[in-house]
């Protein structure tokens, strides 16, 4: 994307939260400080093994991801539109991790769980390696047309039936009907979850042609959009039982309007 710019930040045990946002620093010469923003002013945000990081540093995020500003030093800056934060987990590896509070979780659009390839997909990755530069990178959208799309999604008509629909899915997480899932949630998903599960479904709806928002949609992304959401109990994990298992049990448990 042309005139968008994009930071990379590699999180690690020894990172401060000024890191990301940036801080004041004093000029000998004014004898007054001056600001110093940090890479989180950027349109795209690469959080690199984001769970590497104390939660005091993963905390330097949440106002970033939820407001759309950062404060430093008392005085409060906007960040550029658009802006996206994008993070990644090892999932293998705990030593040396720490996990992420659930409030920063929650800020999250959605969890994508990125498995191992096809095949296939190995046999394009081995044929494509080390065959594209990036001055063979070519522009395909620009910010103007990523805000114009972002207004046009929420313009998607979404019927008040299916709002109750979500409503009653995300509620179902926090007072579960079925005696299964009451010993499997420790805590249920926020009103931020309501909120994420409505946009997502618009852009499902969007992405397939439409003006207007399906029970299919909703159910299609609600995995994305809950898995990182919904907090399991003891018995879930002795059991064996998944995030996906159980939101697969929540669309089970609600009736489709």
């Amino acid at each position: 994307m042309r005139d968008a710019d994009f930071m990379r930040i590699q999180f690690t045990p020894d990172l401060l939260p000024a890191d990301l946002t940036g801080t004041q620093i004093y000029n000998p010469r004014d004898l007054d400080f001056f600001t110093r923003k940090g890479p989180v002013f950027t349109n795209f945000l690469l959080a690199d093994e984001i769970n590497r990081a104390p939660a005091k540093v993963q905390s330097a995020l949440l106002q970033a991801m939820e407001e759309k500003h950062v404060t430093i030093g008392g005085a409060t800056f906007p960040l550029p539109d658009p802006f996206m934060v994008l993070a990644t987990e090892n999932p293998i590896e705990q030593e040396g991790t720490y996990p992420l509070p659930e409030a920063q979780l929650d800020r999250f659009f959605m969890k994508v769980l990125v498995d191992y390839p096809t095949p296939d997909e190995e046999r394009e990755i081995l044929r494509r390696f080390n065959t594209i530069s990036s001055d063979s990178i070519k522009q395909v959208i620009s910010p103007e047309d990523v805000r114009e799309r972002a207004k046009l999604v929420e313009s998607i008509y979404i019927n008040e039936k299916l709002l109750g629909y979500i409503v009653s899915v995300v509620g179902e997480t926090r007072k579960p009907s079925r005696k299964e899932l009451k010993k499997y949630i420790e805590y249920g998903a926020s009103p931020r979850a309501s909120i994420a599960l409505m946009k997502a479904s618009r852009c499902i709806a969007f992405m397939r042609g439409r003006g207007f928002v399906m029970p299919d949609d909703i159910k299609e992304i609600g995995a994305d959009v809950l898995r990182h959401r919904i907090i399991l109990s003891y018995e879930a994990e002795a059991d064996g039982k998944s995030a996906d298992d159980i939101v697969k049990m929540v669309f089970d448990s609600v009736e489709v309007p």
